[in-house]
């Protein structure tokens, strides 16, 4: 055993921060490029086919982030018992992860595979329903890869095994890409399957990911016995990471559909504002992605220095965390507020007859989104520090209220009582996530200085940490 983690210089903990987050930055990158290829390679077949996966895609997504918060789960829990050598409590916990992802991918599958209905009760063309549906009737078996995928992540993440996810990641855009091309237009003597074919490799690019990364974890990390006795149950993990992914599943959901209820308020504008809210929401999520990353690593650290007992290292990473995040956040603002026309004028077409009337509108929802930057930001990270202290159900309560009470109906009345349009309804969007960001971080410091954490509350005795060659063998009653 050694002895406990002294604290850190800043510059020690800015470096460890770095190295473990910006390669979930990029990966969390690359996975939006999938999404980006996806939309752009049907955008070219047919536009009918983008308009039914833009659909069918939307409900796949919602029912995804709900039950990916299990595996989410998984990632400070993990991170903890990792600090302290317990490798049997590492395997237990991604083991339930992925039997919950597996049960919720299950329980939504007849919803997929019976889609039609839904999209029509939900008031949309039936061509284009009948489309979605016959996407989501093959996407919807890539859910369970797809959440099983977050779970083994998660897992590698809390053991800072971060790169191997970069590169996997990254070469799954280029397979996709390649996958979408020979499918969906039928190139090398494929037949040409379209929408269909987009489904096929959507499912197929959610399993092979996962069986490489299975394979690396299984070779690279053999002292964890990954799938020793995975049919084994044990209930009490079980009900643990089901308590905190559920809490989890749903703050994402709130601040999804709050986005999801933007758009459709501002559709009630016009065509236009509509499609510079949707140009700039995708500049706004793109550069989201640093603080995706940078809050992953933020809940490992967390989860690590928690289950250690180490109060000063938590609070001195966790600042660390915040100027990380929030110095990106000044470069983009920089960046939106002095060439916002130069970044939306890259979305539309040159030929398009509204271009100017897009570019104009575009760049006034950018120069909302310069604020919107940092009290995003702020939220995402406080609610990564907050996870990695295990505390995840009151932030869902502080969350669903900042985003639905407060930020909803500010949008409607900045946008439509006030007349201010499409800005109006980014500037209620500010003062959700504002608002979001206030509560939570009140809920850190009250749980950091008020000694209301369970391990802080007991002992302020620091848990030794383990030497690298921990459990390697396989215990009979995980």
């Amino acid at each position: 055993m050694t002895p406990h983690r002294p604290l850190l210089p800043w510059h020690r903990h800015l470096r460890e921060l770095l190295v473990l987050g910006l390669p979930l930055v990029g990966s969390s990158g690359a996975q939006f490029a999938i999404h980006m290829t996806d939309t752009l390679m049907l955008g070219w077949y047919d536009v009918s086919a983008l308009a039914a996966v833009t659909l069918g895609s939307s409900l796949f997504f919602i029912l995804f982030i709900v039950g990916a918060g299990f595996g989410f789960a998984v990632m400070p829990k993990a991170a903890a018992a990792a600090a302290t050598g317990d490798s049997a409590r590492v395997r237990q916990v991604t083991r339930m992860g992925v039997w919950l992802g597996l049960i919720f991918a299950l329980a939504v599958l007849p919803v997929m595979l019976f889609s039609e209905p839904l999209f029509l009760m939900a008031g949309q063309d039936p061509r284009i329903a009948a489309l979605a549906s016959d996407y989501l009737a093959i996407a919807g078996f890539g859910m369970a890869p797809a959440l099983a995928m977050v779970t083994l992540r998660s897992f590698l993440s809390a053991l800072e095994y971060t790169t191997v996810q970069l590169i996997v990641t990254v070469l799954a855009v280029f397979a996709n890409a390649g996958f979408n091309y020979v499918l969906i237009f039928g190139n090398f003597g494929a037949p040409e399957l379209g929408l269909r074919g987009a489904a096929i490799a959507s499912v197929t690019m959610q399993a092979l990911p996962l069986i490489a990364l299975t394979l690396y974890a299984l070779r690279k990390l053999p002292q964890y016995s990954l799938l020793h006795a995975f049919w084994r149950p044990h209930w009490s993990i079980f009900s643990e990471v089901a308590r905190m992914g559920i809490p989890i599943g749903l703050t994402t959901f709130a601040e999804s559909a709050l986005f999801t209820a933007s758009a459709i308020m501002i559709g009630w504008i016009g065509e236009i504002p509509l499609a510079a809210h949707g140009i700039a929401l995708q500049l706004a999520g793109f550069t989201f992605m640093f603080h995706v990353g940078m809050s992953q690593a933020a809940t490992i650290r967390t989860g690590a220095a928690y289950g250690r007992h180490d109060r000063p290292n938590l609070q001195r990473g966790a600042l660390v965390a915040f100027a990380v995040s929030l110095a990106f956040g000044a470069l983009v603002v920089s960046c939106f507020i002095l060439i916002p026309e130069t970044l939306v004028a890259l979305f539309v077409d040159p030929n398009e007859p509204a271009r100017a009337a897009v570019i104009a509108a575009g760049a006034t929802l950018l120069f909302v989104a310069a604020a919107f930057q940092f009290v995003d930001a702020m939220q995402i990270m406080v609610l990564g520090v907050l996870r990695g202290l295990q505390d995840t159900t009151i932030p869902m309560f502080l969350a669903s209220i900042s985003y639905w009470l407060i930020g909803m109906p500010a949008s409607y009345v900045f946008g439509f009582v006030l007349g201010l349009g499409a800005p109006g309804v980014w500037i209620g969007l500010v003062i959700g996530l504002g608002a979001a960001a206030l509560l939570m971080t009140i809920r850190y410091w009250r749980l950091i200085r008020r000694d209301t954490l369970p391990y802080f509350a007991h002992s302020e005795t620091p848990v030794p940490v383990p030497s690298p060659a921990v459990d390697t063998f396989p215990d009979p009653q995980a």
